[in-house]
């Protein structure tokens, strides 16, 4: 179903692709996906394209990502006027922490990370559980492309282009019962090739685990991304699947997810249990309710230098309250941080 919001997410019109730019890329995509990923796109695109994916690294992606790529939705959700950042920014600076407690130990660690075949193990309150292949599961999805603003609770963001399906459709597929209110996350555990998992990094209880209300994670924002920039998921940006809940901290994002298990209670998440007292369970984007250690009130927006620290206001909901705020309607915010 292809998302429309016609909200304060949506971009100008001003903003949109040019219909002959479109249409020169979904004939290259058409042309140059026999297996490959789209590394050839930067080289070949019009002018807005290349801009978008600039700096793009070459790689090979699985027959099934380059299948579903050559019919993706390309912009069903936008980010307004804002400027994407940059691709290495994005794929350099980040919280991998399963590689390392450094910003940039994910890429400089994430290559042994081994994401063919992958599976994803379904199971508690669902009709139809089981261990399911990573094309098995999203093979009735379609690919979409969702530009959606990330914000760090460590106060910096990002604006990225993301790929990938709506949580909402596979859940529906798995058949949650009536005692279904809660879904569980887990991070693979693989200490071999994620030396974090091995340095016993903050006392993490490995593996890595998170949790939405079942409403939440049926939301239509909620993405199971398996791509980015027009491409699949670097290893450092949780590949071949991950979650991106744009109007939550990003911790709240999982990656490499093997598990998703729909359960009655609510699950213990990693952070949470480490300090419940800064990271809570609902973690909604809040300039109202600051970290115990600093203010959320504004957000550093990445690329950003001593000289030009591209300082901004941080929105509710990072700025899609209109699409989500119904959520938590009669819910303390400050209480259930």
């Amino acid at each position: 179903m292809l998302i429309k919001i016609p909200r304060s997410s949506d971009c100008s019109s001003s903003q949109i692709t040019p219909e002959r730019v479109y249409l020169s890329r979904r004939t290259l995509l058409g042309s140059s996906l026999a297996g490959l990923a789209i590394a050839s796109l930067p080289a070949g695109a019009r002018a807005a394209d290349t801009a978008r994916y600039a700096g793009v690294d070459p790689g090979k992606a699985p027959g099934w990502f380059s299948d579903k790529l050559a019919q993706a939705r390309w912009g069903a959700v936008t980010a307004g006027d804002e400027a994407i950042t940059p691709y290495k920014d994005a794929t350099h600076y980040n919280n991998f922490y399963e590689f390392g407690p450094n910003k940039g130990d994910p890429a400089d660690n994430a290559g042994s990370l081994k994401t063919e075949p992958w599976s994803v193990v379904v199971d508690g309150e669902v009709g139809k559980p089981g261990r399911y292949g990573l094309e098995d599961l999203i093979k009735q999805s379609q690919l979409e492309e969702r530009i959606y603003r990330l914000r760090c609770v460590e106060a910096w963001s990002m604006v990225i282009p993301w790929l990938g399906f709506p949580l909402a459709g596979i859940l529906k597929r798995v058949e949650p019962t009536s005692k279904a209110r809660y879904v569980r996350f887990e991070t693979l555990r693989d200490p071999e090739s994620m030396p974090g998992q091995r340095s016993g990094f903050a006392l993490i209880d490995w593996p890595y685990v998170e949790g939405l209300r079942l409403d939440e994670a049926m939301n239509p924002l909620a993405l199971l991304a398996v791509g980015m920039y027009g491409r699949e998921l670097p290893n450092q940006n949780g590949a071949p699947l991950r979650l991106v809940v744009p109007w939550k901290y990003g911790f709240k994002s999982i990656k490499s997810i093997v598990r998703i298990s729909l359960v009655e209670q609510q699950p213990g998440t990693t952070w949470q249990g480490l300090a419940p007292s800064e990271y809570g369970f609902y973690a909604n984007v809040n300039p109202e309710v600051d970290h115990p250690r600093w203010s959320q009130a504004r957000e550093r927006r990445l690329p950003s230098g001593l000289f030009s620290p591209n300082v901004r206001s941080t929105e509710m909901f990072n700025g899609y309250g209109e699409e989500v705020a119904s959520l938590y309607s009669g819910l303390d915010l400050r209480k259930n941080y």
